[in-house]
């Protein structure tokens, strides 16, 4: 396995914290064969007078889907500042600034950051996964448990539970999108608005919409919606069955109370899987993190507080 890492940029975000800007490189076997993946990356480091260790029990975060690594900015510059632990913020494959690439699916996604923590050596790390990302830590935790000390699963549980509607939706808005001569963001606000009301919904899948530009005069997405649309069946699945594989080791689930995504039945499954987990509700929906960052940050820190005390 080959590793290459590329800064692409560096700025002071904060007087007590660095952010870099990076692609990760690495030879991976998915199903047939070998491929090279590129995965894109910011890492937050705490201030180098501090003592904080980039390579020491650093937090890897993981977005949902149709999320990018510039989603969890915000907390991960107040968890860095709290904790003193550096944390890499991934694009996950088909998202951000990573490749598209098959196959979509959690056992994929898994070998990718197991890979990325192997290959950057990184001691002892926790992984933190919103929605889609949440299925990633748990599937790393339950496959490489000796690679990792922890995780934090935000908003998802390790069950079979069909998609929203929405998801579909907001694939076929932006296929309209994509496949419309459209010349500016009201006209694609336009067409996304028939599909989800919310604006803050809509600015947040705009993320992923790349204006034209002189090489290319056509409003594209930055993320592969036919790889995406094709997977959404995959994203809905959890990829282990209760008694398969178990995770002995601290994890933390945050729901937010009006989300139904991690329903009052489905916490004994989660024991199952996860026998040490606490559950902790965050008064939020489904985008906890973005919609009560504060609440979020206690939760972690209660939980990253009691596993010293224990």
């Amino acid at each position: 396995m080959r590793a290459v890492y590329r800064p692409i940029a560096q700025r002071g975000l904060a007087s007590s914290i660095y952010t870099q800007r990076c692609f990760y490189s690495a030879y991976h076997g998915h199903g047939h064969g070998k491929s090279t993946f590129n995965m894109s990356y910011n890492l937050h480091n705490p201030h180098p007078h501090r003592h904080g260790s980039e390579k020491h029990e650093p937090i890897i975060f993981m977005h949902g889907l149709f999320g990018s690594k510039t989603n969890n900015r915000g907390i991960s510059k107040m968890l860095t500042k709290e904790l003193n632990r550096s944390i890499y913020a991934l694009d996950l494959r088909n998202h951000g600034e990573s490749p598209h690439i098959s196959p979509h699916t959690y056992a994929a996604m898994a070998e990718d950051v197991e890979g990325f923590i192997k290959d950057h050596k990184l001691k002892n790390p926790t992984l933190i996964g919103h929605s889609m990302g949440a299925k990633v830590a748990m599937s790393v935790a339950l496959r490489s448990p000796s690679l990792i000390q922890d995780i934090i699963a935000v908003d998802n549980a390790p069950v079979n539970a069909q998609l929203g509607r929405q998801f579909a939706q907001y694939l076929q808005a932006m296929n309209r999108i994509e496949n419309t001569a459209i010349i500016n963001m009201k006209e694609a606000d336009e067409i996304l608005a028939a599909y989800e009301p919310a604006v803050e919904i809509r600015q947040f899948l705009f993320t992923n919409l790349l204006k034209p530009t002189k090489d290319n005069d056509k409003f594209r997405w930055r993320i592969p919606i036919k790889i995406l649309g094709g997977a959404l069946d995959e994203m809905a699945a959890f990829p282990f069955t209760p008694g398969e594989k178990v995770f002995t080791k601290p994890a933390l689930f945050v729901r937010g109370t009006t989300s139904k995504y991690v329903a009052d039945e489905t916490i004994p499954l989660i024991g199952e899987f996860f026998p040490r987990f606490q559950l902790k509700d965050v008064e939020a929906g489904h985008w906890v993190i973005s919609e009560n960052p504060e609440g979020f940050k206690n939760v972690c820190l209660e939980f990253f507080k009691r596993e010293k005390e224990e």
